[in-house]
């Protein structure tokens, strides 16, 4: 694969993606989930990697990234999922903080407080570089874990997926109009950055 940050979306169609869902369309250069639960997969896999995106949600939204997860089966458990949640919003007053937005869903909760308003746009890198996956929003890094030194997920449940060594990257719908742009993996990151020091 190139080296350097390559565009997986561009801007018309979904060329590229292997799409499970019928609730998306693309405006303006802008991929929009609608109010159906489905998913959108890389056609590649990736390992090591840092895929970069912007994003927007409505007060309430919900919806997933997956990482390193096969096409079928729950990617939460059996892949990664970094929660996307506009948690402000009352509805999840009572949600664990494994479910705060960019956590690994069920198995490590991220710092709160740096997502942005509701409507407004965010962006977001996560970077998967062996067992160590971070998640940087709007410049502030929320998650710093050693996927290796896990020995009990907080949720109680089985989290397979931990161990995959690559897989694909998705968007998860979860009902609700999210919007993503600006769409970009380096599947040569980890290279890269040991050339650099």
């Amino acid at each position: 694969m190139p080296f350097g940050f390559q565009p997986l979306f561009n801007g018309k169609d979904l060329d590229g993606w292997i799409v499970r869902t019928k609730s998306y369309s693309v405006k303006n250069g802008v991929l929009v989930f609608g109010k159906l639960y489905g998913s959108l997969y890389t056609k590649d896999v990736y390992g090591d990697f840092a895929f970069r995106f912007e994003f927007k949600m409505p007060p309430g939204g919900n919806n997933g990234v997956a990482i390193r997860a096969p096409l079928d089966g729950d990617p939460a458990y059996l892949g990664m999922e970094i929660q996307m949640l506009d948690d402000p919003d009352p509805q999840y007053a009572d949600i664990h903080d494994y479910q705060r937005n960019g956590s690994i869903y069920g198995v490590v909760a991220a710092e709160p407080g740096y997502l942005r308003t509701a409507g407004e746009w965010n962006f977001e890198e996560i970077i998967a570089v062996g067992p160590r996956v971070r998640v940087i929003l709007n410049g502030t890094p929320i998650v710093d874990a050693d996927l290796s030194k896990i020995t009990h997920t907080p949720d109680g449940r089985d989290h397979p997926g931990l161990h995959n060594r690559e897989g694909h990257i998705g968007f998860l719908g979860h009902d609700a109009d999210v919007e993503f742009r600006n769409i970009r993996v380096n599947a040569n990151y980890a290279v890269e950055q040991n050339k650099r020091r």
